[in-house]
Order: structure tokens, then sequence, then C-alpha cells
């Protein structure tokens, strides 16, 4: 769920809930082996329990080998594979869960068998352990009644594969309680997770529309023409995806499929059980078939995107999860462009009440009124979520699958729940946050693009005064405002948490200004405000070379305040704005650090005397370590964003904010114009840019 169910939502408190910092899963499958395998890679100490010693040696062996593929692919370093490895214990005893605070059930999907399980762990298990499953299809409160215990059970849905996939659907039974849910919901947080939380009903969020999705492809398959190639290639097409339903169930496991779709026709009825076809080839144990053949129906868009809505739709109905939450799930579980409800809004209210309603109509059920003909209102999705614990407001920029990255819609909702957040006497401090593994990534690169291939930098332009405007709102906002950091800070990001009051950070916390690296300069105020927290030639060199500014280096340099674990952000935040002022500007001493950056040595090499030349890229390359490295990260930015960072930096030294502010304004037409930014823009994931300085 995101952090608020509605405008406001009003927290039990700040608590101070001790960490979850022990972790065992019991079945060693794909999926508990990849979620022992992302946890242990988290710095977690891991249990993994199997009952059968084979099933163990081969999850371990699955790990090691996914291990060893990322450090061949230079995702992991050596290290930290040893590191995680070294974080994995294995047992086919369920003793060996003694010590620890979290167990997550992941065996097969069979009911008997795991609530024979969860009786069990209760027994095995501390009473203070938190119990979790990974079910997909049976109900976490019929689950919990089979343990001591039922308050400490909920269900804890990793997605595949766990290691790479960032969705976790969070829920809670009927006995839940309120502490074990907060627990495991700040647990998955600081995992950098992407949590839905969501209503104890079949399929939960995401498979409840996903599932219909494939078994509907199935039922276009037996009425024909097309066969399962065909299908796909239409499927994909029409949700602008990589792989249809048929790959896909080749690649999870046919059964799985046929399972999950049985499970939600004997809760749900008729509409959700396997087809004949989907039950016929799991009988046979065989996959699909992916060889071309006869095109398939012009029906097959209509009558996916059908099926999808009128389960999106009775979901939404029965308050399994905001539209918000199941586009999300759909986004980043599945990895669709756009979920169902950012579809309804392009294709039409009245296309999804007819396709949507041609499946209700077939399968003799109610149409949801949310797609009833009229009924589909123009629907803004929230972007920014606010929530109260005590003296402290918590705005949240919740839009995770895209790493929170900044667009005129999440810009406006923002200053809006600060606006709330300051208006609530209840509120003393401002906390503001990003959902995710990510505060904010910069701004929406997709939005630069569109704005120049449409020859619309106004659009841009645009945006960026309106951001400029909010941030320096926020920056004299009456109550003080703290960025709370967990993890990347990146161009927009990194100035938006500039322009508050405080930072806190944790550890994993990276700032980073990557502009001149894609033909641009920081536009939100980053060449004003990070010279006056830093100094002028260490804001050059961080600008100039887009190198990373961890959480130590952060705290050293004066840039956040504090660093503290996950935990502990909101109490830092409300502690902070009571306590001292800030320290000075540039204060910080650097006098040694990991990668040899020292004070002096920066402010030497990128003084008003030498920058100029510095940036002319001499043809001698220095002798010295730093120069060298400085040269080499230099020539791989673009000419003309560099010249123009420093002069916009150059001239508003010394100025009023206002009006430096207004510097970085005057020449962003011309940075946008330039051949460099769009190639460095449209590169970005792609592969290194080509700068010409045009």
């Amino acid at each position: 769920m995101s952090a608020g169910a509605g405008p406001f939502s009003d927290g039990a408190g700040l608590a101070s809930r001790a960490p979850i910092a022990s972790v065992g899963v019991v079945g060693a499958g794909t999926m508990g082996s990849g979620i022992a395998q992302k946890l242990a890679m988290e710095g977690l100490p891991v249990v993994l329990v199997d009952v059968s010693q084979d099933c163990l040696n081969r999850g371990m062996a699955r790990i090691d080998g996914m291990l060893r593929e990322g450090v061949e692919r230079r995702v992991l370093r050596a290290q930290e594979a040893e590191a995680a490895r070294a974080n994995l214990a294995c047992s086919s005893s369920l003793s060996a869960l003694r010590g620890c605070e979290l167990v997550i059930e992941a065996i097969y999907e069979d009911l008997a068998a795991k609530r024979a399980l969860f009786k069990d762990l209760g027994r095995a298990c501390r009473e203070s352990a938190i119990l979790a499953t990974n079910t997909s299809s049976f109900s976490v409160t019929e689950l919990a009644g089979a343990a001591s215990g039922p308050e400490r059970v909920l269900g804890l849905h990793f997605f595949y594969h766990p290691v790479k996939n960032r969705l976790v659907e969070l829920v809670r039974g009927e006995a839940s309680s309120e502490d074990a849910a907060a627990r495991l919901g700040l647990f998955c947080r600081k995992l950098g997770a992407v949590v839905l939380e969501v209503k104890d009903r079949p399929g939960f969020a995401v498979n409840r529309f996903f599932v219909p999705w494939l078994n509907e492809a199935v039922r276009l398959l037996e009425e024909g023409p097309g066969c399962p190639a065909s299908i796909d290639d239409a499927a994909r097409a029409a949700f602008g995806v990589g792989l249809g339903p048929f790959a896909l169930m080749n690649a999870t496991g046919v059964p799985v499929a046929c399972h999950a779709a049985e499970s939600l026709g004997r809760a749900l009825g008729p509409f959700y059980s396997a087809a004949e076809r989907l039950k016929r080839q799991t009988e046979a144990g065989r996959a699909w078939e992916l060889q071309g053949c006869a095109p398939a129906s012009e029906r097959v868009g209509p009558r996916l995107w059908g099926a999808v809505w009128l389960a999106a739709g009775s979901m939404l109905e029965e308050g399994v999860a905001s539209r918000e939450d199941i586009d999300r799930g759909a986004k980043v579980g599945l990895r669709w462009p756009e979920g169902p409800f950012e579809a309804l809004e392009r294709f039409g209210g009245e296309r999804a009440a007819e396709w949507a309603g041609e499946r209700a109509r077939a399968w003799s059920v109610p149409l949801p009124k949310a797609l009833r003909p009229g009924a589909a209102a123009p629907w803004r999705p929230r972007l920014v979520d606010l929530a109260r614990e005590g003296a402290l407001g918590r705005v949240t920029l919740n839009r995770p699958e895209a790493l929170n990255a900044l667009n005129p819609g999440l810009v406006r909702q923002l200053e809006e729940a600060v606006d709330r957040a300051v208006a609530d006497p209840a509120v003393k401090v401002v906390a503001l946050e990003g959902a995710g593994k990510a505060f904010a990534a910069g701004a929406d690169v997709k939005f630069f693009i569109d704005a120049i291939d449409a020859k619309d930098l106004d659009r841009v332009c645009r945006f960026t005064e309106e951001g400029q405007r909010v941030f320096l709102k926020l920056e004299r906002c009456p109550k003080p405002i703290v960025a709370c950091l967990n993890g990347m800070a990146l161009g927009g990001g990194a100035e938006l948490a500039l322009a508050c009051r405080y930072r806190v950070a944790t550890p994993k916390t990276v700032f980073r200004f990557p502009e001149t690296g894609i033909g641009l300069y920081p536009g939100l105020g980053g060449t004003q405000r990070l010279p006056r927290l830093i100094g002028k030639a260490m804001a050059k060199y961080f600008i100039f070379t887009g190198a990373a500014i961890p959480a130590a280096l952060a705290l050293e340099l004066g840039l956040v305040d504090r660093v503290c674990e996950f935990e502990r952000l909101g109490e830092e935040a409300l502690r902070l704005a009571a306590a001292s002022p800030r320290r000075r500007p540039g204060e910080g001493h650097l006098a040694a650090c990991g990668k040899g950056l020292c004070r002096c040595v920066v402010d030497r090499e990128f003084s008003d005397e030498r920058v100029e030349r510095l940036l002319r890229r001499p043809s001698a390359p220095p002798a010295d370590a730093f120069g060298k490295r400085t040269a080499e990260s230099l020539a791989k930015k673009a000419p003309v964003a560099l010249a123009l960072a420093n002069r916009v930096m150059d001239q508003g030294w010394g100025l009023r904010l206002e009006d430096s502010l207004a510097l970085e304004l005057k020449h962003l037409r011309e940075v946008f114009a330039t051949q460099d930014a769009y190639e460095g823009l449209t590169s970005i994931g792609k592969r290194p840019p080509v700068f010409r300085g045009l």
C-alpha cells in the first residue's frame, strides 16, 4: 500500500521498532533459494532450511551460480559475492530457525503441506519471531490459523526472480498484529523493495489480473484462429511487453499457471478457472510449442485487455489495492510499460467498458462500477503520499517504478503534500522520503526527450522554472523540512535534497550530479546551492566530474548532517530539527579519504585560475593521479554543458539565491538545444554517449 491510504494518514506515532536482523527461509526451491540469496546480499545472516538434502544442495548450487554470474557480468564485485555466500547457512532441521527473528515459508503451493509447516514453525521458532508465507494462492488467514500465535503471521509474496525483482506484496491476515505488519514493512523498505500492502483476497493484487491474462490467452487458442506463437506476438504488440503469455508460462512452468488459475477459480468463480486446454497441457507435462503458424485473431488485444480490466476493476471494488498500487504491481512486478488503469486512461472509458463488458457478459458476472459507461472520471495517479507519525509529517515520493524521477505531476503533488503537512498544527517537522531504492533519480528523462522531439523547449523551461519555485518554497518553509535519504539521490533528486533545511542519510545513500555526462547542467538549483554548502571549487569538482558522493564523504563535506540506520531516519529528523544549527558551508576538512580526495588539492585544481585551462583539455596529461583521473572523467563529458555550468557557477557566486537561480534558467534553452544534450539523453541505459561539442 502507498504510505498513506488517504490524503493524510494519521500513523500511530513515531515507533522505535527493533530492526529484523536474522532471517530463516524454509524451502530451497527456485523462490526460496532466490529469497535467501537476496537477503544474504543485503548483509543479513540467513538460514536456508529444507527437509531434503538434495533440494538444499540444488538450492545452494543455484545461489552459487547466480553469484558467479553476477561477478562475471560485473554486477557484483568478487568480495560482495563472497560476503553474501558467507551470510548463508543451510540445514535440514527446523530447529536451526530458533534464533531467527523472521522466518519465510517458501515451499511448494500445497495448502495442507503449508498448514502442517506453520504448525511446526509455531513450535520450532521463538515466540517473538514473525512468520511469513510466500504463497501466491492461499489465504494468509487460513494459513495463520494453523500456527500458534496467528497474530505474528503475514503474507510476504516475492516475485520471480527475487534477486532482480523489487516488488513485494505484504498481506495482513485477519489476526495479524499492527506491530508485526509495521516491522515487516520497515524491513522490506530498508531493503529498497517496492512494497504493496494488499488485502488478503485470492491472488492478492498482481496475480488477480495476471493469471486471467495468461488464462484468456489459452481460451483464445481454444477458440482459434492462431497458435501460441501468433497469440504471443499479438499480446506483445498490444501490451508492449517482451514475452507473451505462452512464452511466460514456459519460463515459469505451465503447471504453475494452471494451479494458480484453479485456485482463483475455486475462490472467485468460473471466469478465473483454468481453461480446459491449460489443464490438458499440464496433465501432458509439456511446454507450449512456440513455432510460427497462422495469424491470430484481431481480437487478441481487446480480449486480453478486457480480462485484465475485469479482474482489476473487481479488485478495486473489493478494496484489495489502490489503482496506483495495482498499476505499480504491473510495472515493477511484471515489467509492463503501463498498468491496467493507466491503459484505461489511454484507451478511454468507453472502450474499457466495451471490452471488459464483453468478458463480463460471457461469464455472467457484473461489470465493476469503475468500468461502467460514464463512470470512469479522469484519474490522476497519486505520486506523493502523506502520513503523520506523532509530530513528524512524512512526505513520500512514491513513484518507485521510475526511481521517483521528477516530472510536472510529481512536483505539483510534492508542493500540495508539503502544504497540507505545514497546515496541520500537530506536525512540527516534515520528513521528505523516497519509496523504493532511490530518494529520487533526477528529472524524468522521457519528459525531456519528448519535449526535444516536439521542438517544444518552452515545456522544459516551464517545468524547470516551476521546479525552482517549489524548491525555493521548501527551503523557506516555516517548519523544518528534513530530507531522509536511503539510496540514490541523483541530479534533480540531489537538488531537491539540497533545498531541504537538513539532510539525514543511511549508509546506502549516494549523491551524484550526472548532468554534464548527458549533455546538460543541473538546473534545479544544484549549481547554486552546492557551492554554498561545500565551497565553489569542491562543487565544481562534483558537478563537472559527476563523481559519486557516498554517505560517509557527504557527512565529512557537510552535505548531510547525520548518518544513521534506516530505522532511525524519522527519529533523527525530529532530533536534528530541535538541535543546534547547521555547520558552516565548507567546514568539512577532507584531510584524506579512500580515493585520495583532499580539499586543498580540489581547491587548487578547481580554482578560478586553473579551471578554464582544465576545461580546455590540455594535450599533455597531468602527472599526478588526481589530475589524470579528473582529466579522464572530463574527457567523457559534454564540452558545452561543462562551459555553461562553469559560467553559471562563477556568475552566481556571491549573488542572492533568487538571482543566481535565474542564471540557470537563462542558459537552459541554450544547453537543451545542443546535439550533445539529445545524444546524452537518448543514450542513457543503451551506450556511452559520443559528444561533439555541438
